[in-house]
């Protein structure tokens, strides 16, 4: 992929260079190699990297996009739920973030955080309200203190990890504290730690190995989650019907599904879940197969699992549907028609047996 997506992009760029008028009656493919003269960027050598052309910024705010979704990856693991299952609520508790990295994650980046997890919502708690959420605790870094401190190490330690959370905030405000006598800096010689302490079952939490950011997820499982679980189960199973029937993006199917009876949970999913469904399928929502036209065309069908219970569905070429009572010569009729043939709000005339029939779309 690499390969082709950086040679699409030199064959648009390259002609803003000035050397790009040289490329004409073959010169492109002549010595030397120069961007925009030469006709394929695996003409030329590699650029040596210049770091003053680094957006620092950048860098910063997606390296904290990688640890926050790593993190709730974990998380997710730890609890056990498939990514195919929405989460609430993703929230990110970070020890002093830089202005850019909260505005970068919770701004430009935070799209790409709720679609990796499949988060409903991402908020990063302020520091104010860090209390709320986790404890912070102190530990001595012995590399550092062990000549220092000596015979007074084991007290030392007992004392910083005695201190309270709002205590180890207080010590990481000022910078130091003394303990035995000793002033400890507290940016050399203090590890600190955040450990997530909010209750309530429905949470599920990792901490990244320095201890500076916690993520914590809202597993809470109730039906609007489970139905929009089941729903992206449902779009995951159309796609594989319509990749092994050799369908392209372009081409318009219609969906029919059955379950077994007495079982509605598929049908109670995609009532819940229309607005998706209708996104992801550009207007055609699944249907149960008690709506489908009886002279409906399926290109590939098959039995699966969706939330755990058998359901057969059906990948079917688009076809025109009209009321169940209506008279059994017109419905012989439509099976004869594609729903490109009309338009919006079109009303159709036919005469069957010498009574004429007016049905408008949409209605009948």
């Amino acid at each position: 992929f690499t390969p082709f997506i950086t040679e699409f992009f030199y064959q648009h760029l390259r002609k803003f260079k000035p050397s790009y008028a040289e490329a004409a009656n073959g010169g492109g493919k002549t010595n030397p190699v120069m961007p925009g003269k030469s006709d394929s960027v695996h003409f030329l050598k590699l650029p040596e990297y210049d770091e003053s052309r680094l957006n620092h910024a950048a860098v910063e705010a997606m390296e904290a996009l990688q640890a926050v979704v790593e993190q709730g990856r974990n998380a997710r693991e730890k609890r056990n739920i498939s990514l195919r299952t929405p989460v609430k609520q993703v929230v990110a508790i970070i020890r002093n973030p830089s202005k850019n990295v909260v505005e970068g994650i919770t701004g430009p980046l935070k799209n790409y955080i709720l679609s990796e997890l499949n988060a409903w919502e991402f908020t990063v708690v302020p520091q104010e309200n860090h209390h709320d959420w986790v404890t912070l605790s102190l530990a001595p870094e012995f590399s550092v203190l062990g000549k220092k401190l000596g015979k007074k190490m084991k007290a030392v330690q007992a004392a910083v990890q005695a201190l309270t959370h709002d205590e180890a905030v207080k010590v990481l405000e000022d910078g130091k504290i003394v303990i035995e006598e000793v002033e400890l800096d507290a940016s050399t010689e203090l590890v600190s730690k955040l450990a997530f302490s909010k209750e309530g079952d429905n949470w599920e939490a990792t901490e990244s190995a320095d201890g500076a950011c916690v993520i914590a997820l809202d597993c809470t499982q109730d039906q609007a989650i489970i139905s929009s679980g089941m729903s992206r189960e449902l779009i995951n199973h159309i796609q594989q019907l319509r990749k092994g029937a050799g369908l392209d993006l372009k081409d318009l199917v219609e969906v029919f599904f059955h379950e077994e009876e007495g079982i509605t949970s598929t049908e109670d999913a995609v009532a819940m879940n229309v607005e998706m469904l209708d996104a992801k399928f550009r207007g055609s929502v699944p249907l149960p197969e008690r709506l489908a036209p009886s002279w409906r065309v399926p290109l590939k069908s098959d039995t699966v699992d969706v939330g755990g219970s058998k359901v057969t569905v059906a990948v079917c070429r688009p076809a025109c549907a009209v009321k169940d009572d209506m008279d059994e010569g017109v419905k012989n009729v439509f099976a004869t028609k594609e729903p490109s043939e009309f338009t919006a709000g079109e009303v159709f005339k036919v005469s069957v047996d010498g009574k004429s029939y007016e049905l408008k779309e949409g209605e009948d």
